[in-house]
Parts: C-alpha cells; structure tokens; sequence
C-alpha cells in the first residue's frame, strides 16, 4: 500500500469519529460544557531519546515512573519530532506546523517575531478560560511566548541545560578538547570550543539535586496543582535533562554498572561516515559531548552512564509531580501528556548529539498519552505519528476551537484504537544555517529514507537493519521503494521557501 501523503491524510479523521472514540467523561467541552473542562499536564524533556523503560530501553533505563503512565495510558510506539534539535522542534510542536511553515530552523529563531497572528497551543487555552502555567523549558532557551501564560516560572531562561549545573555538585569527568591527529582534526574540531567548558562534561549532584533548575521545576510545578486545583488548567512542565552535561544526583548513577554497559555495534571514537553512506549523513563535528576529542570505550561508557542517570533523575522529578497530582485527586480529569523534544545518538558511528541527525535515535522520540477511561489506555500504538499531532489532540479532548492552518492531526482515534489501521509518513527535516534544507528524512512502516542537499541519499531497511548499518538505496531491488519515497519527499518540500 502506497502510504498517504500529508494532504491526503487532511481531513480523513473527522469530529464525529473521534468524538465516539472516548466517553464523555474523557471529552470535556465537547458536549457544550456540560461536563467539567478536563486539565492539561503537558510534560516534557530535552534531549530524551526512546531510552526508557517502557520502549524496551537497550541500556536498560531505570524509568518507573514514566513506565507507570505508559502502563496507565497510550504508548505511541513511533512518534517523531520534525527536526533533531530544541527550538525548530518545539516551534513545531507548540504551534501544530511544520518547521518549512514556521520557519524555524535554527536554534536564535523567535517563532512569535516571524508569526505574531499565530495561536499557540498553551495560549489557546489560556483564551479558552483556562490557567495557562509554565515551569521550566517549554519553548526554548531564551525564546517564550509571552501570549502563552497566565504564570511562568523557570531557571534561567536563557540558559540551555550546561551553565546552570555550576555550583550545585561536583565535575566527576570534564572533557578537554585535544589536538587530534592531522587526519581527523580539520573534520572533528569544533569552530569553538567555548561549549566544551559547561557541555562536555559529568556533573554529578548534592543530594537530591535540590538545587538545581529541574528540581526546581518539579516543586513550582506541585505548587501550581495545589494553588489551581479548583480552576481548569494547562501546565506545561518542562525538564532540561538529560540534556547535556548529563547530570544527577550520585544515587542515580549507581543504578547502572559501568562496566556492563555494551557499546553501540557502530560505535567509533569520532564521528564517522560509515561505508557507503552519503557525506552528509554524519556531521563531522559533535555538538554536545566528546566536542573536540575523540571518545575511548571506557569514556564512553561512562558519558552513557551518566544520560542514563540523568534520565533516572528525570523520571524521579515526574515521579514528584505526578505523586502530587494523584493526592490532589486530580487524576480522572487530567490529561497527562509526556514528550520529547527530539532523539539523541549516544556514539551510534562516533555521534554524540541530536543536531542534523536524520537517524532513528535522532528523531524517535517517546510520547505517552493519559486520557482518563480512554478505551486503549494500557496499549501501545504502532502507527506513524508525529509530535505536531499533539496540538489537534489536546483541542479535540477539551472540546476547544481548532486554529485554522493546523498540520497535525488528531490521534484521538488511536486513543480509542491503538491497532487501528493508518498508512501515513512521518518527517524530519535538518538546515545547518537556520534557512536552507539539508536534509529531509521521511519514515514509513519498513523504511527510513533521506535526502540531502548535495545529493546524497541513505534508505534503510528498519525491519531487518534496525542499527542502520546499511545504506540499500543504491540496490536496485529497492529503486521501487525509493523512488515513491522520494516523491513523498519532494512532495513534502513543495510548500518551503527558502
């Protein structure tokens, strides 16, 4: 079966469906108020690949909280965010349209400067008679939307997850960028090594890490729940980790044994084009860890240790604020959503960062949904989405006006049905300077295929090369395959312009 294109898809999934998908206790506004608005806990993390407990996490991710909410709700087994780094992916996803839409393509990019007329999605509720909350990284170091909140609270807003873990702890391993040898050094040295002193590093914490931003963010988020339990409301709670430096306090990191955790079968000590893979396919140089240097086994088990410690740590914090929320009684008419910005290679072919890469770790990222009485809540969901679908979803459950020009698409069906049928492509898409594509990548039920500016192509084979060890676009038993997804692809790029 050819799989649909985006405007194919518009307009398939219609109201009266998904309002026979949920019961009524689940759908809030949609019955004319009669029933109470249903509340929004939106929570998210930066740089959280599917490493968690509940995706079947291949490091073995201590993760109990959030395999509690999978358990309690919807799993959307292949979500994928629509560009591998923070802002352009949060601009997508908090205003429901494609980064080629926004414009959004690199991380100094204010979404609201290029689009004022625009309605986010915690700013329609806010001008639906909801409390609009913010605690923490929402949107994106330094960028809010100041139309979004009622309340926003949150460490340092211009700080991106490095410079607020001074102080708080102890650096157990700081990266120092080398002279590397004359073969590699042009490809693998940075232009500035400046993000090296705060990003390259392990930082683990005092105590329970209570002084750092996303302990922070935990406690002003419990304190919102207490303060408007009585009022609908949408809280958007945002942790930066396991953003870099990987971070947690030292119990956390004594979850995990250093020693018996396996590498990657493509790891390499720089970053790596692998034989027969486009140029362009691997960025020559890593953006959040081993920046400068090359990464020995044991450093790199190490640098593995501590993300899935941060990880822990993370899941710990959510563990807080849902504890809250069930003692408030507020479970039952709370929809809670859990997300990620984008994925992250932890040295899958020597990369150590999200950005540019079109890889499955560096677009799949986890999406939970808890719909109280949803009937697939306990499921999981194996069709393709994307985490622009989130915006129509919220305003289908709460019964809220849909903003004209919304690209996602409501996966209130796949609530009810998490097997039903549903033949669509995912995409990501990478710029290197914030206004020119270079990559597009679009994913499909057995393929994952991407095309880059200087022409190269990579088509892998996802059910029988899940660690992207072959590129087979060039076999000519796949040009079928490629060809159609290609066209997917161009089809896609019509509506940018550079």
């Amino acid at each position: 079966m050819t799989p649909m294109t985006r405007r194919q898809f518009v307009g398939t999934l219609t109201a009266t469906a998904a309002a026979a998908s949920l019961p009524a206790s689940a759908l809030g506004g949609l019955f004319g108020g009669k029933k109470p608005k249903m509340n929004v806990l939106f929570l998210m993390s930066d740089d959280c690949r599917v490493e968690l407990g509940c995706y079947g996490s291949r490091f073995k991710a201590h993760t109990p909280n959030i395999d509690a909410l999978a358990k309690s709700g919807v799993r959307f087994d292949r979500n994928y965010c629509q560009f591998p780094l923070c802002n352009p992916s949060r601009a997508s996803l908090m205003t429901g349209r494609r980064p080629i839409i926004t414009g959004v393509l690199g991380n100094r990019t204010d979404f609201r400067k290029l689009h004022p007329d625009w309605t986010s999605l915690p700013q329609l509720f806010k001008e639906n008679g909801y409390v609009s909350l913010r605690s923490g990284k929402i949107f994106h170091g330094g960028i809010d939307d100041p139309k979004a909140w009622t309340e926003a609270a949150g460490w340092d807003a211009t700080d991106e997850g490095g410079a607020q873990s001074h102080d708080l702890g102890r650096v157990r391993n700081q990266g120092n960028p080398t002279s590397l040898p004359s073969t590699n050094s042009a490809a693998a040295l940075p232009q500035d090594l400046t993000r090296a002193q705060y990003s390259d590093r392990i930082i683990v914490l005092d105590g329970n890490g209570e002084g750092h931003g996303d302990y922070h963010t935990a406690d002003r988020t419990i304190e919102y729940l207490r303060q408007y339990k009585d009022q609908p409301f949408f809280i958007g709670c945002g942790f930066v980790k396991p953003h870099s430096p990987p971070t947690a306090p030292q119990k956390f990191f004594d979850l995990y044994d250093v020693n018996k955790i396996e590498l990657p079968a493509d790891f390499a000590a720089l970053p790596t084009v692998p034989p027969g893979f486009p140029s362009a396919a691997i960025r020559k140089k890593n953006a959040d860890l081993f920046i400068g240097r090359s990464a020995s086994p044991q450093e790199a088990r190490e640098v593995i240790q501590a993300y899935l410690a941060s990880i822990s740590w993370m899941d710990w914090n959510v563990g807080r604020v849902i504890a809250e929320l069930d003692a408030l009684g507020l479970r039952q008419k709370t929809i809670i959503v859990f997300v990620a910005d984008h994925g992250y290679q932890l040295g899958e072919k020597g990369k150590w960062s999200k950005a540019g890469s079109l890889f499955e770790m560096g677009t799949r990222v986890p999406m939970l949904m808890v719909v109280p009485d949803a009937k697939g809540n306990g499921r999981v969901c194996p069709r393709m989405v994307e985490s622009l679908d989130i915006y129509p979803t919220l305003v289908e459950l709460c019964g809220l006006p849909l903003p004209a020009e919304l690209e996602g698409q409501s996966l209130v069906p796949l609530l009810k049905k998490p097997e039903a049928p549903l033949d669509r492509p995912a995409f990501s898409v990478w710029s290197e300077d914030g206004k020119t594509l270079h990559g597009v990548a679009v994913r499909v039920e057995r393929w994952r295929y991407a095309e880059f500016a200087d022409g190269g192509a990579m088509l892998l084979d996802m059910d029988n090369d899940p660690q992207e060890l072959k590129n087979v676009a060039d076999d000519p038993a796949n040009k079928a395959v490629r060809d159609r997804l290609s066209k997917l692809i161009k089809d896609y790029q019509k509506d940018f312009h550079a």
